[in-house]
This record gives structure tokens, sequence and C-alpha cells, in this order.
């Protein structure tokens, strides 16, 4: 039989040497399917492509099932092992002794970890590949199958790894992810106390600014006793200091909104929800000592440098430097670092039409970190952030515009950890300096639009 007609691709041809009826005879290309004996074989300009390793093995990862393709040259070798330390050392072991170059893995779940932390400490080369770059032709998946798809990309080094940080850095990132969870579940607790509030009409939300402060929790400690808050309580918490004085309501407002209707069900409900927030704090605080406490000379030094950025505290930066690192040499420029963090546009372009492209996911941690900082940079009326929001937003939309705002300080925040500078801020009236005539005349038309005539100054 003649071959198919070859595929012409960036580096060469990718010609099918045989006809195989279940994909060559449907002109799929996506994935080289393969038996014992490969039906297809890469062309490189007319001669075979090289093979980037020798002895390399693919994984495919599961709960409780690791399919591995162990490759030596042209031949394989198929096992299954389970997903216990024990059964992983073996694997390990099998690796060792059979020479192994590099061992490949999908990213499945959170499954590749144990796999990975192996691997790592038994000194063997591995890389966690994206799942979406190896997809399988449709009714030809199967562990084993895939397996052997990723043991053979990776021997002609046609897979690209992920960015996986070293140990350390790891376990930092999981500090601050879990620190992270705490603190939102904090929040949803804050959210549940507002509303068995307003359930039992006290508006302690119109008396104080945060219901998390201390005056409020002093307010609510009494409240719980079911005693009547008037006016003689109100002086005598206010002489003690109990109570701030500079709450947003006055001495009448906040007596008539404190004075509700509150069932003992009610009480019981709040006390242990009081009682649930009293621990998330406790653990909250503990975690952020144990940040403090692990995170390397070199990872403080960057987190007091990327918080002179507006908009970014010490959480934030600790949060932002535990998923980059301190090394910037792995992003040959900005772009790739956001790109990498998925907050630059994606590639939709057809016929020579650009159409919608919508980001990527990213790293979900440093994304919404970083957007987070945007909103709080552009309320910093004097700052260079602020004047882009609002250049933004005009046309694009809000939520367009704080993505936009936070795209420059990851780019701010890789200059000042790759090249060691200081930031500093451009300042709001950075745009007016290269559009102040285009904008001069843009404000006299619309005042023209509403009817005001330009002065006619006599000569």
């Amino acid at each position: 039989m003649q071959p198919s007609p070859p595929i012409k691709l960036n580096l060469g041809y990718l010609i099918c040497t045989t006809i195989c009826p279940a994909a060559c005879g449907r002109r799929t290309y996506s994935k080289i399917i393969i038996d014992r004996v490969p039906c297809r074989k890469f062309y490189f300009g007319g001669n075979h492509m090289d093979k980037v390793y020798d002895k390399c093995c693919g994984i495919d990862v599961h709960k409780k099932l690791i399919v591995a393709c162990f490759r030596k040259g042209s031949k394989q070798e198929l096992r299954n092992f389970g997903a216990t330390t024990r059964e992983l050392l073996e694997l390990a072991n099998w690796l060792q002794n059979g020479g192994c170059e590099m061992v490949a893995m999908e990213s499945t779940a959170s499954y590749w970890k144990p796999l990975y932390n192996i691997l790592e400490s038994s000194e063997l080369k591995a890389m966690v590949v994206n799942a979406s770059h190896m997809k399988a032709v449709p009714g030809r998946k199967t562990d084993t199958k895939d397996a052997e798809w990723i043991a053979e990309l990776l021997q002609h080094g046609l897979l690209k790894a992920s960015y996986i940080p070293d140990k350390q850095q790891r376990e930092l990132r999981e500090l601050v992810r879990y620190r992270k969870s705490l603190v939102s579940e904090r929040t949803r607790e804050l959210n549940r106390l507002q509303k068995m509030l307003e359930g039992a009409n006290i508006k302690l939300s119109g008396t104080v600014s945060d219901i998390n402060c201390m005056s409020a929790r002093n307010i609510l400690e009494y409240l719980l006793t079911g005693e009547f808050f008037d006016e003689a309580k109100y002086d005598e918490m206010y002489k003690q200091k109990i109570i701030a004085h500079n709450l947003k309501a006055s001495k009448e407002q906040i007596i008539d909104d404190l004075n509700g209707v509150m069932t003992p069900l009610q009480r019981r409900m709040m006390k242990e929800l009081l009682s649930h927030l009293d621990e998330l704090n406790v653990h909250i605080n503990n975690l952020e000592d144990e940040i403090d406490n692990f995170m390397k000379p070199e990872e403080k030094q960057a987190t007091q440098a990327i918080q002179d950025v507006t908009g970014i505290g010490k959480n934030s930066s600790q949060a932002i430097i535990s998923v980059i690192g301190t090394d910037m040499s792995r992003f040959p420029t900005a772009g790739h670092l956001a790109a990498w963090a998925g907050l630059c546009p994606g590639n939709n372009e057809s016929a020579q039409k650009r159409k919608t492209g919508k980001m990527r996911k990213g790293n979900a941690l440093l994304r919404s970190t970083l957007v987070v900082c945007a909103h709080s940079a552009t309320r910093n009326k004097n700052s260079y952030f602020y004047a882009q929001f609002m250049r933004i937003s005009s046309h694009r939309g809000k939520k367009r515009a704080y993505v936009a705002v936070a795209h420059s300080m990851l780019i701010a925040i890789y200059h000042i950890l790759k090249d060691g500078v200081v930031f500093k801020d451009l300042g709001a009236d950075y745009y007016n300096q290269f559009i102040m005539e285009r904008k001069i005349n843009a404000y006299l038309k619309k005042l023209k639009a509403l009817g005001w005539e330009v002065p006619v100054v006599a000569a």
C-alpha cells in the first residue's frame, strides 16, 4: 500500500508509513496509536526523528493505579503498580535499575504529587505534563495506551514540562493556600453572623464599619446575655473604653439599632458561631507565624521588596512569592510570566481575523491574589494604577480593567525580582503627558454638545 500523503509541520514532515484502519484511515494525526509495534513513525526532513531519550518512562497516574511504560530504545515494558508508598518505591527502584533517564506523567488532580515526591527523593528526573497537551484519539483510550503514548512522546522530546518548584517552595505554597482557605471560611462565618443579626432585627452593621472589630465583639457579648441595651449601659461601656469613641452612628442611633428581638435559639447559635470565629482567628495567626518562620531569608527580602508596589500587602506578597519564587530565570520575559499566570488574553485568530481570546486558566492562587491587589491599588487616586483603571474601564468595563491592572502589577514584580530595581509609581497624571491636547479637544466637544460656546477673545 502507498503511504498517506505527508503533513507539513514547522519542523519537517509527519509521514504515515503504513495504513492503519483504526487511525490513519480516519486521517487522525493528533496522536500516534501504537500497539506492541508502532503503526507510524516520525520523519524529519526525510530522515527518522532523533530520539532525545534512549531510556524513558511514561506513567498514567490514577488514584489507586499506576500504569508505567518503560521504553528502552525500540522495546518497551509495561507494568502496573499500586499507589501506596511501598509500591511507589518499587516503581522507583525498577526505573533506577533500568537506567531511566526521564519520567513523564500527567498532572491528574493531586494524585501525581506522591509519585513525584518519591521520584524526586530517588534522584530520578521527572516532568509533569498538562493532560490537554496529550489528547487521545476517540475510541482508542485505555490506561495502557495512554502510558505508551506518553512514553513515545517523551522519547522524541515532544512534551512540554510544567513548572514544578522545589519541595521547600511547594510546602510554602501549601501553607499559604491553607491560610487563604481559612480566611475565606472566616469571611463566610462573618456573613452568616450578619444574617443572624438581621434576622434578630439588630442593625449592628449600621453601627460599626466592621462586625469583626473589638467594639462589635464587646457589644455582641453583652447582647448575648439577654440584657437590654439602654443609654446608661452605653455610657458605662463608653467610659470603660469597651466601645470606641469614633463609631459611625450617633448615640441615639446605636441604642435603637441594638435593641432587637433575639430568641434563645438565636443566642445559642451566635455563641457557637463566635466560638468558631475565635478558633479560626487562632489558626490563622498560627499559620502566619509558621509562614514567617518557614520562609528563607531571600524570600523574606523579596516579599519586602514587592510590598513597595501600590496595593500589595504582607499576606499578598507572601502568596505571590510562594507561587513564582525568587528566581525569575525560568521565565525568559515578563510576558512569559503573565501568560503562565493567566493574566493576558489568549490567541484566537482565524483567516487573519482576531476573535475573542479568553484568558488561560493559569495559576488560580496567583491570579486571584493579584486581582484582589488590583482592587486595592485602584483606590489610591494618586497612583498610576488608578489612571490605568479609569482609562480602560471607560470603554472595556471594570472587570477587564482590574485584570489589566493586575497584569501591570505582575510585570512590575517581575522586574523587581529579576533586575533588583525599586518600584516607582508613575503617578495618576502619567497619561496626560502624552494625550493632553487630545483630551482637551474631547472635553471641548462634550461641552459644545451640551450647548456651551467657546468665548471669543478680542484681538
